[in-house]
């Protein structure tokens, strides 16, 4: 295994290392020994997380041994009896680190590259209590709750956060639980699995010096007893190396439940591209109708329960007042949000975020009485929960959402936090599923336009360094700015990196399409992309792409308005009584659109799969959102991506508010700028699909002239800028976009302005209003070029054969 020197420390690599390879780790280590944060970019497919993973524990090792077991141990008594758990033995003052990824799935892969290093620190990986629960009674729960299968369970608690009103029935059920000793003859005891756990690190010290996984856990419990998730919050105490999700560290409520020791600890959020979004919706809050309703009528129940156990008791319940008093808050709750004036249902009614201190002040929910309205709220929650012990239900209690929100809104006792919130009440026709079918239904939101608002803390906390690292973080100045971990630095983000690709050329094709086959623009701003021309086009353009393009085709819109108003389009739009044109797409490419709705989104990936594997067409297109829910694709599961750009016009207005305000007193990033970054962040996030490892190809199309301006390339991934052309007629697309995928992407594309052929071939002059090319065809791509051209009657096309093997210039 060779070692590298970098910095004085020395790494030691499974593999011999690429430049980009090295100069990765040395950012990293420059990040750990100047206590200073980092944003690193580095393509998929250049080793990312190993060179993460071996540059990170190399710094730790450099500055101490591992806790391993055998180390914990050395800490007692030769020969003597210690009632002293590894946790409690007490931690050496070495950083922690904390390595975090958007899911569980991507930290098993994290767990995968450890296991090829040579590093074994002590780890363990932190998972919720379904995904390690053993209990038969408590997996019941999981698997019967509210009528869910269990796939659709795992999005509702990936989605769900520490104080979700599921996680708390869960909490209440797991704490009730009693070992049930190993194996299938299970014994019941009074001992609880927590206090089994510790007993059983007593005596197995060594658990967590080699990697192991969620699964690993599993098996060790249902081999010798021990409850998983206890001994995952028992190792977590003493290990060296800790995993999870995002929401673990960024949740208040789970963070403060961690046994960590933050100071100058290492904090790591691998794929971090999605973390800014995530932590906006962390600090945010959504209130439908359906919800409030829920409430109310959850608030009506605890009154009657109370009344009930009054009139059992022959005394007085002391809740009574404050649940009739809870239910007559939310009815005036409900009242007001529908008294709210909205002149727009499309814009809705949006005011600065202070504004909700207003809005609850007319309900007397202020700073002083929200605590005991939160007491109440919970106090509630515990009536329902024993309610359906009694009767063996299983619904969910919805009323703690309140608190959730509750807490968003007067958190810290204060009111500066809300400067960068908007209060936005939407009006929406209600769906079947909500109970409210063909009523209005308002939604009142409290939107935080701050992601830096859910990282403050770990400065207060004495984090050393935060590593955020991605394949796709550029642009990178919006990105620093709107987290602003250290608000008191110069440059929250001192150490950047943005590293250049291990592919050749060859395997890559990026272009920027300005026009579509009958030469109109490809424009897809506000003003633009409604016009029926433009869908037409961009489906024509669609239909072209999916003929050319092996395997998997991925096509980006900008939301989910814009992509069912091009597919309605072309589901009815047809030439002379031909085929509409998400017909002649279907004929080439098997079409999957991806759905608003979480809980369908798993199905849909697994249409798309199926529809690769069919013989029938030449692949599947999967029509989705820019930064919606599409999932890393392999290889040929997304061989191209097509891509416009994202708006959102409510952000846009809230920085150019503030820019005016701030504008004096320090540099700010305008909403225009904002918005120009955050497009090509998402153009940024979904080309990132594409190449997967080093021996792949793919290509990216641009469908959208602004990309050819420079100012627009500056912001595109670095590795992908020097590989991006402009071309003036959608013929040259389809020409050199053949010639890449017909040789597999083998060999580097060739400039128009000299084409050589080396066999016999076929001249054809293209031409329409717009203006004419000429091009020279090999004979196996004359017959669907021509089905091409009759599709559109605007072009006209002239074809003879070539003489010789000449050198054509245009």
């Amino acid at each position: 295994m060779p070692t590298y020197k970098i910095r004085g420390i020395d790494v030691d690599f499974p593999f011999e290392a690429y430049d980009c390879q090295l100069l990765y780790m040395e950012k990293v280590i420059q990040s750990l020994q100047e206590r200073c944060n980092a944003l690193l970019e580095s393509p998929t497919g250049t080793g990312k997380t190993l060179c993460l993973l071996c540059a990170t524990l190399a710094w730790r090792k450099s500055l101490g041994g591992f806790s391993t077991g055998m180390n914990v141990r050395s800490n007692q008594k030769e020969g003597s009896e210690s009632d002293v758990s590894p946790s409690q033995s007490g931690r050496s003052n070495l950083p922690s680190i904390i390595y975090t990824s958007r899911t569980h799935s991507q930290i098993r892969q994290v767990i995968q590259e450890l296991k090829r290093t040579c590093y074994r620190p002590k780890m363990v990986v932190l998972g919720s209590r379904e995904q390690l629960c053993i209990h038969d009674e408590v997996i019941f729960f999981y698997h019967g709750a509210c009528g869910y299968t269990h796939l659709s369970m795992q999005y509702i608690y990936h989605f769900s956060g520490w104080n979700s009103d599921f996680n708390s029935k869960v909490y209440y059920l797991c704490e009730k639980a009693t070992y049930l000793g190993p194996g299938p003859h299970q014994t019941p005891t009074t001992k609880t699995m927590g206090f089994l756990a510790t007993e059983y690190m007593k005596k197995n010290p060594h658990l967590g010096d080699e990697p192991l996984d969620i699964e690993d856990l599993v098996k060790v419990g249902r081999r010798f007893g021990p409850c998983p998730y206890y001994v995952s919050r028992e190792l977590h105490k003493v290990a060296d190396i800790l995993f999870a999700p995002y929401n673990y560290v960024i949740d208040r409520g789970y963070r403060k439940s961690l046994s960590l020791d933050w100071n100058n600890s290492i904090l790591i959020f691998d794929e971090a591209h999605n973390l800014e979004s995530l932590c906006t919706d962390a600090a945010s809050f959504e209130l439908p109708s359906w919800l409030l309703k829920t409430c109310i009528s959850e608030a009506k129940n605890c009154i009657d329960l109370s009344v009930a156990r009054r009139e059992e008791s022959n005394g007085k319940s002391r809740n009574l007042d404050n649940f009739a008093i809870l239910r007559a808050l939310l009815l005036k709750l409900e009242k007001r949000i529908a008294e709210v004036p909205i002149q727009s249902k499309e814009l809705g009614f949006t005011r600065p975020g202070p504004y909700i201190y207003e809005l609850l002040g007319d309900l007397n929910i202020t700073h002083e009485t929200a605590p005991k309205l939160i007491e109440t709220v919970d106090d509630a929650a515990v009536l329902l929960e024993e309610d359906n012990q009694q009767k063996a239900t299983r619904t969910t209690c919805r009323l703690e959402s309140l608190s959730d929100m509750l807490n968003i809104i007067f958190r810290d006792k204060g009111t500066a936090h809300a400067k960068f919130y908007r209060v936005h009440v939407q009006e929406v026709e209600a769906s079947a599923a909500d109970g409210l079918k063909g009523k209005p239904s308002r939604t009142l939101s409290w939107w935080c336009f701050n992601p830096g608002l859910a990282l403050e803390a770990f400065s207060r906390l004495g984090v050393g360094s935060v590593i955020l690292t991605s394949g796709t973080l550029s642009p990178m100045d919006s990105f620093a700015h709107e987290l602003k971990l250290m608000s008191y630095l110069p440059r929250e983000f001192p150490v950047r990196l943005e590293n250049p690709h291990v592919i050749t050329p060859s395997q890559i094709w990026a272009g920027v399409v300005p026009v579509g086959p009958s030469g109109f623009s490809f424009n897809s701003s506000y003003r633009n992309r409604d016009s029926v021309e433009y869908k037409q086009e961009l489906g024509n353009a669609i239909v072209n792409f999916a003929r050319i393009v092996p395997d998997g085709l991925l096509v980006f819109f900008p939301s989910y308005y814009s992509l069912d108003q091009c597919i309605g389009c072309w589901k009815n739009t047809s030439h002379a009584n031909s085929a509409t044109i998400w017909e002649r797409i279907s004929k080439h490419k098997k079409p999957v659109v991806e759905p608003r709705q979480s809980s369908l989104f798993p199905l849909s990936i697994e249409d798309y799969m199926s529809k690769l594997k069919d013989t029938s067409a030449s692949g599947a297109v999967f029509f989705a959102v820019c930064r919606g829910k599409v999932l890393s694709m392999s290889t040929d599961q997304g061989r191209a991506v097509v891509i416009t750009v994202i708006m959102v016009r409510l952000k846009r207005e809230y920085l150019d508010q503030e820019g005016q305000s701030l504008s004096q007193v320090c540099k700010v990033l305008t909403g225009e700028e904002w918005y120009n970054q955050q497009a090509s962040r998402a153009v940024n996030q979904a080309v990132g699909r594409v190449i997967r490892h080093r021996h792949d190809y793919g290509a990216i199309v641009f469908c959208d002239e602004r990309f050819a301006y420079p100012s627009r390339q500056s912001q595109i991934s670095q590795w992908i800028q020097p590989h991006i052309k402009c071309y003036s007629k959608f013929g040259d697309v389809v020409f050199t976009l053949t010639q890449f995928f017909r040789d597999g992407g083998a060999w580097q594309s060739t400039d128009l302005k000299s084409i050589k052929t080396e066999n016999r071939g076929w001249w054809l002059v293209v031409g329409s209003e717009a203006g004419s090319s000429t091009l020279i065809l090999p004979p196996w791509s004359v017959k669907w070029t021509l089905e091409m051209l009759l599709w559109h009657t605007a072009i006209f096309f002239v074809l003879w054969p070539s003489i010789d093997n000449s050198k054509l210039v245009l």
